[in-house]
């Protein structure tokens, strides 16, 4: 099903005006429609940021840069969603989920078509800034959607699932942008990747509305989405999350864990490209291999704590466990750099990506397993934020490993433990997974 098919479906599903006035359905499952939303959000976020990833070796030639500037141009958009992921974060809070995320995703549209403009290294990078400062919005909108609209023992799976839309957006540019230049040039792949927001953003508006307020949403459904405790519902102040050590679990977590999956984005077509001497072309297919892999885990790794929790054990064993497993499946990725045969290279960072997306499933939920619904948006802003600090360190720091060394060995002998080395700091700051004190 193709992106117009997947979103022609969603709307099909909910026709109607969330507050049109019509009477309630005897069921329903709109809460997977709205999952759908998400994940082709999260598509599209994922294709505008992985054009200059595509395109890098390219641009390399036609703007003239070296690794080290690659590293500082996609720093600048970690920069940027570092800067907007906090501010993000707070006002999807305050906004809801409806209105910042309309907002959001016409700014990062829009910023997405600015590299198409760029005539420098200098210019380009202030491009990708303004891209990281719109798609800041993406994920803290995401989970706190979920918060809303999932009960607690389904949330695991629904942010799996809607975390597929990053693997699908990482597979798709390798395979649509090449395409672009070919017929229309490099600037039109820019252009285009960053309008389909805008088609997105006319379906968000037609469907989304909060459970309670959803004309489409049955009794039961609603029920259902309403089953977990009654939570506390003013708005909690950052200078009562800050100091939180749950918060700092979540952020240090990602941190440790968000920069991995950048340095696969942007850096990946570039590593495989010049390890196996391919051109942009031939490295595509091999790129959305690795990718795809990156699906089983997404599922996975939400699944098992899912089910885990369904069988009676705790929280805290479930999303642990998945968690352990997760980070040891992305060990035998240090052996990447010493492979001289592309496919192995290929199945090892399919397993770690994998990996990355079932660790990222639980990490998210997290958040709303320990804190409250009008504090969800909050948190993962700031998490964001220390990730993509994070992922400015590492992006910058990567660029000048492989240009003062020209191997990308330290890189991941890195990668291979940041995830066991996140986990022992989790559990070392929320050892049984309680909800926060915030008073």
């Amino acid at each position: 099903m193709g992106f117009a098919g997947g979103l022609g479906f969603a709307y099909n599903q909910v026709f109607i005006m969330p507050n049109a006035s019509v009477s309630k359905p005897s069921a329903s499952h709109v809460r997977w429609v709205i999952c759908a939303l998400l994940f082709f959000a999260t598509v599209i976020a994922y294709v505008d940021r992985n054009v200059l990833s595509v395109l890098e070796k390219t641009l390399e030639g036609i703007l003239h840069f070296d690794s080290a500037q690659y590293g500082k141009m996609t720093g600048a958009f970690q920069a940027g969603y570092a800067i907007a992921m906090l501010v993000a974060g707070r006002l999807t809070d305050r906004l809801g989920t409806r209105k910042a995320f309309a907002l959001a995703i016409v700014f990062w549209s829009l910023a997405a078509m600015t590299p198409g403009a760029a005539t420098s290294p200098a210019t380009l990078g202030i491009a990708m800034f303004l891209l990281g400062l719109g798609e800041a919005a993406n994920f803290p909108a995401c989970n706190k959607t979920i918060a809303e609209w999932f009960p607690r023992r389904e949330r695991a799976l629904a942010i799996g699932l809607f975390n597929t839309g990053a693997n699908l957006g990482s597979m798709t540019a390798p395979l649509i942008v090449p395409g672009l230049v070919y017929w229309f040039g490099w600037r039109v792949a820019f252009v285009a990747a960053g309008a389909t927001g805008f088609v997105w953003l006319l379906f968000w508006l037609k469907i989304y509305a909060r459970p309670e307020q959803h004309r489409k949403v049955s009794a039961g459904e609603l029920e259902l989405i309403l089953s977990d405790p009654v939570e506390r519902i003013e708005s909690v102040p950052w200078a009562r999350l800050f100091p939180c050590r749950e918060t700092w679990a979540f952020a240090l977590g990602k941190f440790l864990t968000d920069p991995v999956w950048w340095f696969w984005g942007f850096w990946l077509p570039r590593y495989v490209q010049g390890t196996f001497g391919l051109t942009m072309k031939e490295a595509s297919f091999p790129v959305t291999l690795a990718f795809a892999a990156s699906f089983i885990g997404s599922v996975g790794g939400g699944w098992i704590s899912s089910a885990m929790l369904k069988r009676g054990k705790s929280l805290n064993a479930s999303r642990k466990t998945a968690m352990l497993i997760c980070a040891a499946c992305v060990v035998p990725v240090m052996y990447a750099p010493y492979s001289k045969h592309l496919w192995v290279v290929v199945g090892l960072v399919g397993l770690a990506a994998a990996a990355h997306q079932g660790w990222s499933a639980n990490l998210f939920t997290l958040v709303s397993d320990i804190f409250p619904k009008t504090a969800v948006g909050s948190v993962t802003g700031i998490g964001g934020m220390v990730g993509a600090i994070g992922g400015v360190l590492t992006q910058v720091g990567v660029g000048y490993v492989v240009k003062w060394t020209n191997s990308y060995v330290p890189v991941f002998l890195t990668v291979g433990t940041a995830y066991l080395i996140a986990l022992a700091i989790i559990h070392a700051l929320a050892p049984k997974l309680a909800p926060a004190k915030l008073d």
